[in-house]
């Protein structure tokens, strides 16, 4: 597989997970492109769920689409405590928050500059 094809997989899959997370009325979407920042992952995306039940719902309906339409399994950290679901689904990286807990780790900072817009950040 070369690079290019790689870029247009991840970027299939973040599509289809942004798609997702809209589907299950996730909130504050952020996606940070992390090509050449990081080689953990193409993409992060960031969201909220108003609800541990909630943001335990976007996780799994989320690893169970990526299961089902790419045959990925995603490794899942926190959906048994609600309030901070992490998605590895290779490609894409994906946090689910409680917003409060959102709040407390300001986790886009971290890997947002200044003027993100002119870096690749796409809002929902």
């Amino acid at each position: 597989m070369t690079a290019l094809s790689q870029d247009v997989a991840s970027d299939v899959l973040l599509d289809r997970v942004l798609a997702s997370l809209d589907d299950d009325k996730a909130e504050d979407v952020v996606a940070i492109d992390l090509r050449g920042r990081s080689s953990v992952a193409d993409h992060m995306v960031i969201c909220s769920g108003r609800s541990s039940r909630q943001v335990g719902a976007i996780a799994e309906k989320l690893v169970d689409r990526m299961k089902a339409e790419f045959g990925r399994t995603c490794k899942v950290e926190g959906k048994d405590q609600g309030d901070w679901v992490l998605i590895d689904a290779g490609d894409v990286v994906v946090h689910v928050f409680r917003p409060e807990v959102r709040d407390f780790y300001q986790l886009e900072k971290m890997w947002l500059p200044s003027g993100a817009a002119e870096f690749g950040l796409r809002q929902s």
